[in-house]
């Protein structure tokens, strides 16, 4: 899978649900597939629904293909179930804590101010979107960067944030905590994990 550089909103349309605030609006106004034919109902075959859902994951959270099958392969190799071992390792990547805690409205977003090191995790510098943290690691924005102008906005949003019970937000101190490895249920996504596994096992 290249890296896609169309309308967001075309993959949210694509898959039915939202991705960001301005999918949930768009599809309020046109709730079905984009194209000429989008608005005809189609039965996709159990294959097809396997990989649909694996192309979600993909998009959810901004990953290549040859990216996810190594997670997969790994997730396959803990134990207990599979897809809840892959979910628990995407949630767990920078990109994603820094979105879950409100530091970027988007996950695109918050790869990008990964990458230009506007993090530390524990004091110490880290730009790279695929880090994975433990719990205990604590996710800060850097001294240098607080005075940027985003910063400073998305400072005010914190206000009213609310993050997932197994992180933590501070939001004077600009910085957050993994608490506990997430569980399905406080992940709060759409994904199903189990047609993933089965895509990967034919």
């Amino acid at each position: 899978m290249a890296k896609y550089t169309g309308p967001k909103v075309k993959k949210a349309r694509r898959f039915g649900e939202p991705f960001t605030a301005k999918d949930a609006k768009f599809l309020m106004k046109r709730n079905y597939a984009p194209g000429q034919h989008g608005q005809r109902k189609s039965r996709l075959s159990e294959y097809g629904l396997q990989l649909r859902e694996k192309q979600k994951a993909k998009w959810t959270y901004g990953i290549l293909e040859r990216q996810f099958r190594k997670y997969f392969t790994e997730a396959l190799k803990k134990k207990g179930v599979t897809g809840d071992a892959l979910l628990r390792m995407l949630e767990l990547r920078l990109d994603n804590l820094v979105y879950r805690l409100g530091f970027a409205e988007t996950r695109a977003q918050a790869r990008q101010l990964v990458s230009h090191g506007f993090f530390d995790v524990n004091g110490k510098k880290v730009n790279i979107p695929s880090y994975r943290a433990r719990v205990g690691d604590v996710i800060s924005i850097r001294d240098s960067k607080k005075s940027k102008k985003f910063v400073d906005t998305q400072k005010q949003k914190l206000k009213n944030y609310k993050t997932q019970e197994w992180l933590e937000l501070n939001e004077q101190q600009l910085s957050g905590k993994v608490l506990s490895i997430p569980t399905p249920d406080q992940i709060e996504n759409k994904i199903d994990t189990q047609r993933i596994v089965e895509f990967y096992s034919r």
